[in-house]
């Protein structure tokens, strides 16, 4: 390392103020500082003295949906073999899965840097790095058949309208992978919906064995009031859906790695699985229609529950502040998620909107919070006095 090192420092002037590529000098930094941790340090204000700036943070997100990822590759290999009537085996069905996904994980990354560092560039500002994680949530979250110049604009669309007309990392309203999500949603639906996009080559018209559907167990629960897949494969997430979302085990093992490390509020996390969870149980009392009388856990294995509640709900830019807006808006996503799930059959995954709502609702939640604390203290001086 001491020879990267060297070489770093030694083309730094060039990219310097004032230097012959000094207009460059963001991009510079930004893989300067993504290689190395930054020796600079702050001089006024509040702040930490810690090796652990936003890079290694986000790239220890990056980290914990590895597990999903990789698994998310193993499927896509796996649900191909299965509609083609052929044995998938274990080396082959990664493979096939790997050059499927990684071309969506270009595209992602290619499209998103471009206009991040773009922006940088026009403003004169650092690289952001949010990014990092965002680049990686866009694939995970789409269809694997989604067509690629679909997955690029979405990605334009979040990167630009999601996230850099706020002002960029750390500013935006909305979790820019979900915003990149409903957009492709809205705008290109027959690409993200429907028993064809989630199994790669039936879209392009593969031959299909007999018997083989390709819906996922949402849309069974909404059609047949059954989920069509055992519990445990649907846990373990041999199922159709979206790139990283069918392993609950997978993502657990990210959760774990996330708590562990300290960087995703464990108060949304446990709270979303509550909410959703006590949603599921009112309409296993009150609901009349088979969807609404499925085991209420069953809501929180499939579709992408556990990844929005795990990975989305827990950013700490578009979340809560505070420990008890956590509680609340935790809770409320879970609650949200399933009641779009039941009462809305023509659109069965509720997770993406229930975060969205609740993240333009979580100021306001933590302001309440705030005030709340504020009265309750200023109760207690008077009582003293």
């Amino acid at each position: 390392m001491s020879s990267i090192r060297n070489l770093v420092d030694k083309i730094k002037p060039t990219f310097a103020k004032g230097g012959k590529l000094g207009f460059l000098e963001s991009t510079f930094d930004a893989f300067e500082t993504f290689l190395f941790v930054p020796n600079t340090t702050t001089r006024r204000g509040a702040h930490i003295r810690d090796c652990n700036d936003m890079k290694r943070t986000m790239i220890m997100v990056v980290v914990a949906l590895m597990p999903a990822l990789l698994f998310g590759m193993y499927n896509v290999g796996y649900q191909h073999f299965l509609s083609q009537g052929a044995a998938p085996a274990f080396w082959a069905s990664f493979w096939f899965g790997f050059l499927k996904v990684l071309p969506m994980i270009v595209v992602s990354y290619v499209v998103g840097l471009g206009i991040e560092f773009g922006f940088a560039q026009v403003r004169g500002h650092e690289v952001n790095e949010g990014f990092l994680v965002t680049g990686l949530l866009i694939p995970m979250i789409m269809p694997v058949d989604i067509p690629l110049w679909i997955l690029g604009l979405s990605t334009a669309f979040a990167v630009i309208f999601g996230k850099e007309v706020f002002g960029g990392t750390g500013m935006n309203v909305f979790n820019p992978a979900l915003v990149a999500r409903v957009f492709a949603f809205l705008a290109y639906t027959p690409s993200m919906s429907g028993t064809k996009v989630w199994i790669a080559g039936l879209t392009s018209g593969e031959g299909v064995v007999d018997g083989f559907s390709g819906a996922t167990p949402l849309e069974n629960l909404v059609t047949t009031g059954r989920m069509g897949y055992s519990t445990m494969d649907a846990f373990l997430g041999f199922i159709p859906g979206s790139v990283g979302e069918t392993s609950t085990v997978a993502i657990l093992i990210g959760a774990a790695i996330l708590l562990f490390t300290g960087i995703a509020s464990w108060r949304t996390m446990i709270s979303v699985f509550i909410g959703g969870l006590a949603m599921a149980l009112v309409f296993n009392v009150c609901g009349s229609s088979a969807y609404a009388q499925i085991p209420g856990w069953y809501h929180l294995i499939i579709g992408g529950f556990a990844f929005g509640a795990v990975f989305m709900a827990t950013d700490p830019v578009t979340s809560a502040q505070t420990a008890t807006g956590q509680y609340i808006v935790g809770f409320l996503i879970g609650v949200l998620a399933v009641l779009t799930r039941v009462v809305n059959p023509a659109y069965p995954e509720g997770m993406m909107l229930a975060i969205l709502f609740m993240n333009a609702m979580a100021p306001l939640v933590d302001h309440y919070v705030v005030e709340a604390s504020i009265k309750r203290r200023n109760k207690r001086i008077k009582t003293a006095k």
